[in-house]
């Protein structure tokens, strides 16, 4: 079974993560939404919000699990019997950190990480943006999936 981690902290899942797991689940057996825990960053939605959003999102998608996980990516992908880390790059400057981080876990372990290009129509979303909009009371239909928007 090809199965593959799409790590992140997805607060919230936006747009272009949808776009990102909707392509994976293509190319892959079992894609595992694995939203990270980091106790030093300050998150505008909760851990279970988080999970809610993406689960609602993907609940027609069997071949979509979500988790939640702390320390390293590379450890979740032994547990989970995963091979793969999968990750979108929307510009340049993704590609040039998310090498490094690529570099570093195929150094540590044998897992390979995929990257997608994300959508056109998406790669200027970010969760980053998509909370600044939220803080200034803006619209962010267009960037969120429907579960983000029924649950703010």
């Amino acid at each position: 079974m090809k199965r593959a981690i799409f790590p992140g902290s997805f607060d919230p899942i936006t747009n272009g993560h949808y776009d990102i797991i909707k392509r994976g689940v293509s190319l892959f057996d079992e894609v595992i939404v694995a939203i990270g825990v980091n106790a030093e960053k300050k998150y505008m939605f909760t851990l279970e919000e988080r999970k809610k959003f993406i689960e609602e999102t993907f609940k027609d998608e069997p071949k979509v699990k979500v988790i939640t996980y702390q320390g390293l990516t590379i450890d979740l992908c032994k547990k989970e019997k995963a091979d793969f880390i999968l990750r979108g790059l929307r510009n340049p400057a993704d590609f040039e950190f998310e090498k490094a981080i690529a570099h570093t876990n195929r150094s540590l372990s044998k897992i390979e990480t995929v990257f997608l290009l994300t959508a056109a129509r998406t790669s200027y979303i970010s969760s980053s943006i998509v909370r600044d909009v939220l803080r200034n009371g803006g619209d962010i239909t267009r960037l969120v999936p429907e579960a983000v928007m029924v649950n703010k």
